[in-house]
């Protein structure tokens, strides 16, 4: 009996392990093949892809910059940086806006993780000293600061355009902007009547490069770039 006992014992003990060993590699393997994480919200994640070219890469809460995404950079006269590639038209849109009488530059161009990181935590604390608990700060610092990973300047196609206030009227910049920066490749990324869709309060400042095709389309559609994809893939 005692025997036995002992055998019994020995074969669970062995079963267990076979048991661990077994959903620890299922789970491995899992994750290796699904580019997919989960973050601290519950949310689905997935990282980005450039199956539509690279001036088409969709960034935003659910769609992450790929780990092994690489930026070529140049550096602007006022020190901001931009992927090289929207550099040309950039430079168009800017010379024609200033032939129309506009002073306006680039307030923020590309950006590291740790500078996303260093905003976001900026904003939070600012919510937390208006009296909001640090689960509302955080929620609403979102809502104007993308969570790193998840931000299109650390992509370098986007650029979030000032006026210079002592030249010019701020609005008339937004305006010009509004009406010919697809003209160009631009879009404005978070229009006021898309917000429950891109998740961002509306920005007029910031434009993010599409290619004038894309930009054309999503501007006389009057959609926005989650819109403009989804159609891509559903044709």
């Amino acid at each position: 009996m005692i025997k036995n006992n002992k055998k019994r014992k020995f074969l669970r003990c062995a079963l267990l392990v076979v048991v661990v060993f077994a959903v620890s590699f299922l789970v491995a393997a899992s994750s290796a093949i699904l580019p997919k994480i989960i973050d601290t919200s519950g949310n689905k994640q997935t990282y980005a892809t450039t199956e539509h070219g690279w001036n088409l890469i969709l960034i935003n809460k659910d769609n992450l910059i790929p780990e092994d995404y690489e930026v070529k950079l140049l550096k602007l006269s006022n020190g901001e940086r931009v992927d090289e590639r929207i550099y040309p038209d950039l430079q168009k849109m800017f010379d024609d806006a200033r032939a129309s009488g506009l002073e306006l530059f680039v307030a923020q161009g590309y950006r590291t993780a740790d500078e996303q990181q260093k905003l976001l935590e900026d904003k939070q604390k600012a919510y937390e000293n208006e009296g909001n608990s640090p689960a509302e700060a955080k929620e609403l610092a979102e809502k104007w600061v993308a969570v790193p990973g998840t931000s299109e300047h650390q992509l370098g196609i986007a650029v979030d355009i000032n006026a210079d206030d002592k030249k010019c009227d701020p609005d008339d910049v937004y305006k010009w902007l509004g009406r010919n920066a697809h003209k160009y490749g631009f879009i404005n990324r978070y229009p006021a009547d898309k917000t429950d869709i891109t998740g961002i309060i509306y920005e007029p400042w910031h434009y993010r490069y599409v290619g004038t095709e894309a930009a054309k389309e999503i501007y006389e559609k009057g959609i926005c770039l989650e819109e403009y994809i989804e159609q891509l893939e559903t044709e």
